[in-house]
């Protein structure tokens, strides 16, 4: 943007432009004129304004906190990265304004302003004792919104002030997460100030950037790029914010910005497990539950983001559902998970994931992260190489059956995993090969599970209701039962055997270690403690009591 037009704006800005003064004082509530800027679900649900009213705020399901009236900004009670970027964010400063305008409580704009002048004058850029996230791009983002909600009442030098600084480093490209959730939260704020104070360049550049990058994070298949399916219904629901801004502004949403929205339901639904609660991919945590999405009539789908997604049956609790990683190597909240697959039957969980923890630089935040912390191969002797994409080289789709087979060079050499899932009689077969070397597979059972017997390459688990599985392990070719899987459960040096069911919680869970082996065959039955395995040359067959499966297998690794 030219100076002598950021000059004039300045100016403009400075000198009080369309922002309206406060309404005068009364003694109780009056009827206040409702914003386009303050009003929507733009803003979270907590603290609500009487927490930040009493001196208390609450982020992240945290306990609540005592700010009291004069705040430090810089104060960091849980030494959480999360709850300091929240505070700094303002966000939860922008609920009380939003309260003003449909409760005509002027304590409750009294206090936004007190708060959001406090801030300003504790956090110039670059001074002493400014926040750490007072300046860093997502907090900015968020907090503009604040700033412009607060701008329809409030006439002040410092506000008009702090608003320009937020639009110039809002547009300035250096700093812009092109293709990713937190540019999005970009735009809409650079959106806002610019139909705010009529800078018709920041709007139409956010508008622009907006669609670009939505194009980026989402994809014609309507799958979200981040690697996390949960930033999903994120990314879905700052959309529709956007979309609002677009129209409030006069503008007319673009089609593609509209499409790609759209898209991401049938994303989000497929991502859903039965229970319905989504599957804990990459940062996403197990206790996620959408609402409010309808889902196609296909059970089945391949992602070319990098997901295999089905399940037996929609609206049935107890239906079979699994999940498969692939695709583009580990970007933004992915993990190291490709191969990764996850199972649910019979109403419950059984191969599960060790999840999504926080945010904060632990040694358990990035055991999470690792490929031993997923259901995968990993191949001994050789060492990791990070952020390798995986092919799907391979897929059969019937509506009682699917298989599937992938490949990758993540250590160096190719290892390959062939995936079966029968609904129809409650069975999922994983066959992992590496041609030339080892692997030891590893299988996070549910929290909710224990293991009661381990012996000749078979482990049955059971639930405390009584409901029990069987996970057998045979070498290929053979259909040789395979001995010494390892079981493991809350170890901590390393880690191994955890799963964290939400934020900030991690709690025991048993881990079935496999023993090194070039050619393995896992087979998972849910529902029973008897199950068998025998092969032909070409055929496996499993019986379970009286239900017997059988499913052809190929020397190059293929079962089908």
């Amino acid at each position: 943007m030219p100076r002598r037009t950021l000059a004039f704006l300045v100016g403009l800005v400075l000198a009080g432009g369309a922002i309206t003064q406060a309404v005068p004082a009364s003694a109780g509530p009056v009827a206040v004129k409702q914003s386009a800027e303050c009003q929507g679900d733009w803003l979270p649900a907590t603290p609500t304004s009487e927490q930040v009213m009493s001196g208390e705020v609450q982020f992240l399901d945290l306990p609540p906190v005592k700010i009291g009236q004069k705040i430090d900004w810089n104060r960091s009670p849980y030494g959480n990265r999360s709850w300091d970027m929240v505070f700094s964010s303002l966000r939860w400063v922008g609920r009380l304004v939003a309260d003003y305008e449909t409760s005509g409580k002027e304590s409750y704009l009294d206090r936004a302003t007190e708060l959001v002048k406090s801030w300003v004058q504790s956090n110039p850029k670059g001074g002493a004792r400014t926040s750490r996230y007072a300046w860093d791009e997502h907090p900015i983002a968020l907090r503009a919104p604040v700033l412009v909600c607060l701008s329809r009442h409030v006439k002040a030098s410092w506000l008009t002030g702090s608003l320009v600084d937020h639009a110039r480093i809002l547009a300035d490209p250096a700093k812009y997460e092109k293709g990713h959730n937190h540019g999005l939260d970009q735009d809409i704020a650079l959106l806002r100030i610019g139909c705010r104070t009529g800078h018709k360049e920041w709007a139409g550049l956010a508008v622009r950037r907006m669609t670009g990058t939505v194009k980026l994070d989402v994809d014609t298949q309507g799958a979200l790029q981040e690697q996390a399916p949960r930033y999903g219904i994120y990314v879905y629901e700052r959309l529709k914010v956007a979309m609002e801004a677009i129209e409030d502004c006069g503008r007319k949403v673009p089609s593609e910005i509209a499409k790609r929205w759209e898209s991401l339901e049938n994303y989000i639904t497929h991502a859903t497990q039965p229970n319905g609660f989504m599957v804990p991919i990459g940062d996403g945590a197990a206790d996620v539950k959408p609402s409010g999405f309808k889902h196609p009539k296909q059970t089945v789908r391949v992602f070319n983001a990098g997901y295999v997604f089905g399940r037996g049956k929609w609206d049935e609790p107890g239906s079979s559902f699994y999940s498969i990683r692939f695709g583009p190597g580990l970007k933004f909240h992915g993990h190291e998970d490709h191969l990764g697959v996850t199972y649910y039957a019979q109403g419950r969980d059984i191969l599960v994931e060790a999840g999504f923890h926080s945010y904060e630089r632990t040694g358990y935040r990035y055991w999470t992260m690792s490929p031993e912390a997923h259901n995968v191969p990993v191949v001994v002797g050789k060492p990791f190489r990070g952020r390798t994409a995986t092919s799907l080289v391979r897929s059969s789709i019937k509506a009682d059956r699917q298989s599937y087979k992938l490949t990758d060079k993540a250590y160096g050499v190719p290892r390959y995993r062939s995936v079966l899932v029968d609904h129809d009689d409650a069975l999922m077969a994983v066959l992992d090969t590496v041609p030339g070397a080892k692997a030891r597979s590893y299988w996070h059972l549910d929290p909710a599970l224990t293991p009661v017997t381990a012996k000749s390459g078979r482990v049955v688990v059971k639930d405390k209701s009584g409901w029990k599985a069987t996970v057998l392990q045979v070498a290929m070719p053979g259909c040789k039962p395979v001995t010494g899987q390892s079981l493991i459960k809350a170890r901590t040096n390393p880690y191994q055997g955890w799963i964290s069911p939400s934020y900030m919680r991690k709690v025991p869970a048993s881990v079935i270690v496999s023993p090194a082996a070039t050619s393995l065959l896992t087979l998972t039955v849910p529902g029973t403690d008897t199950a068998d395995v025998t092969c032909t040359s070409s055929r496996v067959t499993v019986k379970a009591g009286d239900t017997s499966t059988s499913f052809r297998y190929s020397a190059s690794g293929t079962l089908s």
